[in-house]
């Protein structure tokens, strides 16, 4: 059956920025599919809500709280799933975010900060978590990048230009992986995240960013994690090096900072 191709049974998956919004419903979704998994973030107390529910599921959850800005904390997961489950079979990596900022306020150093924590970061976890991926025959990496990685908007250098760097990282580090590791990347879209609570708490700005996207809504997290568990399951097991884009259509940013010009 075609829906067979979808579990993930009895395989092992570790995902950064588990506590909240797109990596708690992907923690979820893989749990849902049959998978164990280490979930980390800062805050250890949305980790363990998290963990209740994959338990709940009848899977095992493995809490990791740290700053995943440090490449030998995020790189360090990969081994935690080894030694606790025996095996690594998935890896999401949903870590990243960076504030918008005018052209002229973003520093060289704020600019390196966008990279080290979308991009770098992504990296020391692939690198980690490699050997242990061929160990068990191969495996699937998902990363999270952003429609801002392809379309343009005022504010967004930064994190529109780590989060096109991180989408390239996944073309390239494709050849290097196949055949044997599939590497793809989810672009995604406005998404109800409690990054944009402030913004969702404002009838007339979401009303905004509803007109703006085709498909006249703001995406849940379960669309973002239904495409991580595609892709990271046999039924995404015919792609690598694509970039999966879940965005309700959109091809212009759906919320304006009404910056000034120059």
């Amino acid at each position: 059956m075609i829906l067979e191709r979808f579990l993930l049974t009895d395989q092992v998956a570790v995902v950064t920025g588990a506590g909240r919004g797109i990596g708690a419903a992907s923690a979820i979704a893989l749990a849902e599919a049959g998978a164990d998994v280490v979930i980390s973030a800062r805050t250890e107390a949305d980790l363990d809500g998290v963990a209740v529910a994959v338990e709940a599921l009848g899977r095992r959850a493995e809490v990791v709280a740290g700053d995943l800005s440090d490449f030998e904390v995020v790189a360090s997961l990969a081994r935690r799933a080894k030694e606790r489950f025996g095996r690594l079979d998935v890896v999401v990596n949903n870590l990243g975010g960076t504030m918008p900022l005018p052209l002229l306020d973003t520093t060289p150093e704020y600019l390196e900060e966008a990279f080290h924590f979308n991009v770098a970061t992504a990296h020391a976890l692939v690198r980690a978590a490699v050997p242990l991926l061929l160990e068990g025959g191969g495996g699937s990496i998902v990363n999270i990048s952003s429609v801002m990685g392809r379309i343009t908007g005022r504010g967004f250098l930064a994190y529109g230009t780590a989060k096109a760097a991180l989408a390239h990282y996944t073309r390239l580090a494709a050849k290097d992986l196949a055949p044997r590791i599939r590497i793809n990347a989810i672009a995604v879209g406005s998404t109800a995240t409690s990054a944009l609570d402030i913004v969702l708490q404002s009838d007339e700005l979401r009303e905004q960013m509803e007109a703006a996207t085709p498909l006249g809504r703001i995406g849940d997290v379960e669309d973002i994690a239904a495409g991580v568990l595609f892709l990271a399951s046999a039924a995404g097991g015919y792609l690598t090096g694509k970039v999966l884009e879940i965005d309700g259509g959109t091809d212009a940013p759906t919320l304006e900072f009404g910056l000034p010009d120059l």
